[in-house]
């Protein structure tokens, strides 16, 4: 059975503020959207401080923490507060997990197990402790747990995994709830799905079961070169930190982010700018314009299959009238042309 549209939005500390993010979700809900997703990494911005105000200031949205890592925080907290969060907001939280970033956690002193393990067994493991029970003797959970590791008031959430690899994706779909796969370009979702899929098959289950959000980079104002503009800042930036390999798969030239990385290095915005405006490929990497354009390129990925789409920065020049503009114009449309 086919899945109805999602539509979420990705906010973070770094752009509002801990106390901006209650209003972010606010806005997020009055916009229509059905999750709202605060980030939270070590070493960053306190997205977990503001989850709380986030779910007591809202009714309806779902509100995610994307994501939380089990190296940091460990899991038994993880799965206190994703209960506590559940109780207070009667079930609208979404617990999003991920690995964490090894060179981070070495910042403090952190030596985890690799990637794969270390998120699949948080995810076993949480997932029993929120449901009351000990995850001791549980496949997958890790061979470390006690029979007496049990959490006080638990409450049963749904996990997601922030995945990219292959690994982690095929993982994601043998045990989670849901996906967080950052799409860059946003055609990297069919390629995330397939994986997705193919875990849940060897798991006995199906697709439909889990809700897959095509992450993207969005930005969008009734401005649309003024848009186009700032995604174009926002991919010059981030265009050293972006897997070749993906870039390759997707027919994007690493040698062509990697010169406009040395201008960013070099102190010249503008031309990594326009370098990556004057590119044939390489705005691709998000959807930028105005309403009708966004619409357009959103409408081409849900046609292929995606029933989650997840706009994430740059959003607009002012994120908060992006946001609304995205629900009083975009949204609708993709509901009534695409939704279920």
């Amino acid at each position: 059975m086919e899945r109805d549209l999602v539509v979420s939005v990705r906010v973070g500390a770094a752009g509002h503020g801990t106390r901006g993010l209650t209003a972010a979700a606010v806005n997020a809900e009055e916009a229509g959207f059905d999750q709202v997703w605060a980030g939270n990494d070590i070493f960053g911005p306190p997205g977990i401080a503001g989850l709380a105000s986030m779910l007591l200031g809202t009714s309806r949205i779902s509100v995610g923490a994307g994501v939380l890592d089990p190296v940091s925080i460990h899991p038994v907290q993880i799965a206190q507060l994703a209960s506590g969060f559940q109780e207070m907001s009667g079930d609208r939280f979404l617990l999003g997990l991920g690995a964490g970033s090894d060179l981070f956690l070495g910042w403090a002193g952190l030596k985890p197990a690799k990637p794969v393990v270390r998120t699949r067994e948080a995810i076993v493991a949480i997932r029993e402790l929120t449901c009351g029970r000990s995850p001791a003797g549980v496949p997958g959970a890790g061979d470390f747990w006690s029979g007496q590791a049990r959490i006080q008031q638990p409450r049963p959430v749904p996990i997601y995994v922030g995945a990219m690899g292959p690994r982690m994706l095929e993982m994601t779909g043998r045990h989670a709830d849901g996906a967080l796969p950052l799409c860059l370009p946003p055609r990297q979702v069919y390629r995330a799905m397939e994986q997705i899929g193919a875990g849940a098959a060897k798991a006995g289950r199906a697709m439909a079961d889990l809700d897959v959000a095509a992450c993207l980079w969005c930005s969008i104002d009734t401005d649309a070169a003024a848009a186009r503009r700032l995604l174009a800042r926002h991919i010059a930036h981030y265009s050293g930190s972006l897997s070749t390999d993906a870039l390759v798969a997707n027919g994007l030239d690493p040698e062509e982010f990697a010169r406009t990385q040395q201008l960013v290095l070099d102190g010249d915005e503008d031309a990594a700018i326009d370098t990556v405006l004057t590119s044939s490929t390489m705005l691709g990497l998000g959807i930028a314009g105005g309403a009708a354009e966004v619409i357009e390129q959103c409408g081409t990925l849900i046609e292929a299959g995606a029933r989650h789409l997840s706009f994430g920065p740059p959003m607009g020049p002012d994120a908060l009238a992006a946001v609304a503009l995205l629900g009083k114009e975009v949204l609708p449309v993709l509901r009534s042309e695409f939704g279920s």
